[in-house]
């Protein structure tokens, strides 16, 4: 299945699907004119009934014995009034964004590093018309200069060679779709479900341990993390285990009030791990879904740091066995190369199970990510793409390769449509 293909179906859907949608509406229209057509009959009865009430004479003494029933009748009818008030006002789920407008996040979140990278390609593109050898060369050079990393750019070349020369692709005609399809199949190759976190079944608490080093947006991204996990029903609580920092513990304590979530904190200077004892205890107690905790921004030459965050995560095992069940890396994407290296140093430290990449909209070298998945092997589970908190967006490869290729692929669909 072609790159366009894939893309289209994840945009516009299954049309079966909504034929059955359009077929269920068609018979709850005729229900509710049938509904609608009783009604009339069903009021006329009321109004006769309530006629007959009013004909009852009424004297003192039957008023006087009828009063407590009617006091009963009264407190069950307000009673009633409370209960269906109450369904009426429970929030309404937000509706979930649709697959075109998430696209567009991408599309939008990229466009520095499209801008620089893609502008190029299309330059490469127009320049060259043949598909050859100093066309490859270019190309290699415009992906390393997008952070893209040697080794993914290598394997990368192999693979448009050999399919330049299965299908004996002259021309440039098409070949940005070829690098988009190529690229996507490098990020997935082979494993499924790459974004998807751990959750635990519902009843049991899910711990999320957030690490990185300070001034990635760790904090501001758990914010983000727990309204989104709050907005798909679920009970948050947050853990402030970053009591090395001044004003970290401030910071998360903002962003709970401001997602509605219970902040767990001691005083600046704390051990970590004993934060982290007392936030467990507290979410199982308060029956939590889901508990994030934050952690010290740890400097990847710092030993003892390290060392600190081995403890928080044998504190978190003891008390729950196979927690944490997720470990998210924050990375900034404007650090580049430097985002890799830090990835590297805290997958020795402790089980880094997903990548956070924050800040991708304001790089030009969006690259990163597949050079981080490539290299490390470690799946990049959220990505950042602006400040708003539904920014933060579930990490698609298709997507995200869209997203650095807008321009030039919506060129070639337009040209393969007419």
């Amino acid at each position: 299945m072609s790159f366009f293909k894939r893309l289209k179906d994840k945009l516009v859907g299954n049309p079966v699907e909504e034929e059955k949608v359009e077929e269920i509406t068609e018979e709850e229209a005729a229900e509710q004119k049938q509904d609608e057509a009783t009604e009339p009959a069903q009021i006329e009865e009321i109004v006769e009934e309530v006629e007959k009430v009013e004909e009852v004479p009424v004297t003192e003494s039957s008023i006087e014995t009828e009063i407590p029933e009617a006091m009963e009748d009264q407190e069950q009818l307000e009673q009633q009034e409370v209960q269906e008030v109450a369904i009426v006002e429970e929030p309404e789920e937000e509706k979930k964004p649709s697959a075109w407008s998430i696209t567009q996040k991408f599309k939008a979140g990229l466009e520095k590093t499209r801008n620089s990278f893609t502008s190029k390609v299309n330059d490469l593109v127009a320049r060259y018309r043949k598909v050859d050898e100093d066309f490859f060369e270019e190309l290699e050079d415009l992906l390393l200069q997008a952070d893209v990393g040697f080794e993914t750019v290598m394997e990368l070349m192999d693979k448009l060679r050999f399919e330049v020369q299965r299908k004996n692709i002259k021309d440039t005609n098409g070949i940005q779709t070829l690098i988009s399809e190529k690229l996507v199949e490098i990020y997935e190759q082979g494993e499924e479900d790459l974004i998807e976190l751990n959750m635990q079944p519902e009843g049991e608490l899910t711990v999320i341990l957030f690490v990185g080093v300070n001034g990635v947006g760790k904090t501001t991204t758990i914010g983000k993390l727990a309204h989104r996990l709050k907005s798909q029903g679920k009970t948050v609580v947050l853990a402030a285990g970053d009591t090395f920092r001044a004003g970290a513990i401030d910071q998360l304590q903002v962003w709970g009030d401001r997602v509605g979530c219970e902040v767990i904190k001691q005083s600046e200077g704390s051990d970590p791990a004993a934060v982290m004892y007392d936030a467990i205890r507290a979410a199982k107690n308060r029956k939590a879904d889901v508990l994030i905790c934050d952690t010290a921004g740890r400097l990847q030459n710092k030993v003892n740091l390290m060392n600190e965050l081995e403890k928080v995560h044998r504190v978190i095992s003891r008390e729950i066995p196979n927690a944490p069940h997720e470990v998210l890396l924050a990375l900034d994407a404007t650090t580049g190369q430097n985002a890799l290296v830090q990835a590297q140093t805290f997958k020795e430290a402790t089980n880094v199970t997903g990548i956070v990449l924050t800040k991708l909209d304001g790089t030009a070298k969006g690259g990163i990510v597949l050079a981080i998945r490539n290299k490390l092997h470690i799946p990049v589970k959220f990505i950042g793409l602006g400040e708003k908190m539904d920014d933060l967006q579930p990490f698609d490869a298709e997507r995200y390769v869209y997203g650095l290729f807008a321009d030039g692929l919506d060129k070639e669909l337009q040209n393969s449509e007419d």
